[in-house]
């Protein structure tokens, strides 16, 4: 189950999708519950109706907090008898919340924010008491568990999140006729596009910049960089965002804070995309700075494009990201960590009412 809107763009989205997607592959029968804003993505997936953008880690995320969300979710939960739920960010508002309340079936929760939670500091402490009926907890990073344990206490496995590498590897790259680098993330402050754009005017003139995504900052971000080499590409789909990465002579997440793990950089390295990010803990996850990644201090458009300029005038260097970057998104493949789940998956049925370790 995932509290957000799946028809909108997301880090959460995407592992849920993916995850259930690769659990049917394996033989098991998986379901995904979400709200969605128009027709689910996929045929596996029951939608609980539609979202209500929600201020949240410094973002607006797509819940649906609402009374009919609520009911579809009890409806669903009940009539489909599951064996196991697992929740992806279990306390937010919305259906993982209600079934945390309902507590109908053994409860698998991952955390994935990371950084601060207003919700969890003024809601405390009923937060921690819906989170002592979850079997077991995982954090997808060292710095969400941090987050989770300083408010809910109780103890976190680390269960990486993990990318559909050969959609990515396979994809049919866009023609960029000359070099391009290529964003994508939601356009708003944490995201950092604005130090981007501000980076791209140190670059040579026949650089192109592919934005991916959109957002609050959106036409603001137009109006002030009216730059015909910027293409501004709205949302993207899976397929999409692949041929972009593969077709793209750079990737670039400049984001400011607030990640705790760095996914679209793994899509990226999958993709064959050198990659330049900010030197943010959460991307220190998946990328070592200097071998998977070129990394650069947040916010500062000087240093990102002196890095930017790197990689795509040192043929070499961009090679040895590339070479690094493969075998590094080898290691978070979604069949790996599907496997771990149903692990712990089968340890959450077998341990139904056993204290939350």
């Amino acid at each position: 189950m995932c509290p957000y809107s799946l028809t909108i763009p997301g880090g959460v989205q995407a592992q849920a999708l993916g995850l259930t997607r690769v659990l049917r592959e394996l033989g098991h029968e998986a379901r995904l519950l979400a709200p969605c804003d128009g027709p689910p993505p996929a045929s596996f997936v029951t939608a609980l109706g539609n979202s209500i953008p929600t201020a949240a880690n410094g973002s607006v995320a797509p819940l649906a907090p609402d009374a009919a969300a609520a009911l579809r979710t009890i409806r669903a939960v009940w009539d489909e008898s599951f064996d196991v739920i697992h929740l992806h960010e279990p306390l937010a508002p919305g259906p993982t919340w209600v079934t945390v309340v309902l507590n109908p079936a053994p409860m698998v929760g991952t955390f994935h924010a990371a950084g601060r939670s207003s919700g969890y500091r003024y809601l405390k402490p009923l937060p921690k008491l819906m989170a002592g009926r979850l079997v077991t907890r995982c954090a997808v990073s060292a710095d969400a568990a941090a987050l989770a344990r300083e408010y809910l206490g109780g103890t976190y496995e680390l269960v990486f999140n993990g990318i559909e590498v050969e959609r990515f590897a396979s994809a049919t790259p866009v023609p960029s006729g000359g070099p391009a680098v290529f964003f994508l993330g939601r356009h708003e402050p944490r995201k950092g596009l604005r130090t981007l754009l501000e980076a791209m005017a140190f670059l040579p003139e026949d650089v192109k910049l592919w934005v991916g995504s959109d957002g609050p900052e959106t036409a603001e971000l137009r109006a002030q960089f009216p730059d015909p080499r910027f293409e501004w590409l709205g949302r993207l789909t899976d397929g999409e965002k692949a041929a972009r990465m593969r077709g793209a002579s750079v990737a670039c997440f400049p984001s400011l804070r607030g990640e705790s793990f760095g996914v679209v950089l793994l899509e990226a390295m999958a993709a064959g995309a050198p990659v330049v990010a900010s030197d943010l803990p959460g991307y220190r996850n998946v990328a070592r700075p200097d071998v998977e990644a070129l990394m650069v201090p947040p916010g500062d458009a000087t240093s990102l494009a002196a890095a930017l300029k790197r990689v795509l005038e040192d043929a070499s260097l961009a090679a040895g990201l590339r070479r690094a970057g493969d075998a590094r998104a080898s290691h978070f493949s979604m069949s790996a960590l599907a496997h771990r789940y149903v692990e712990i998956y089968e340890e959450a049925v077998s341990r139904r009412g056993a204290p939350q370790r």
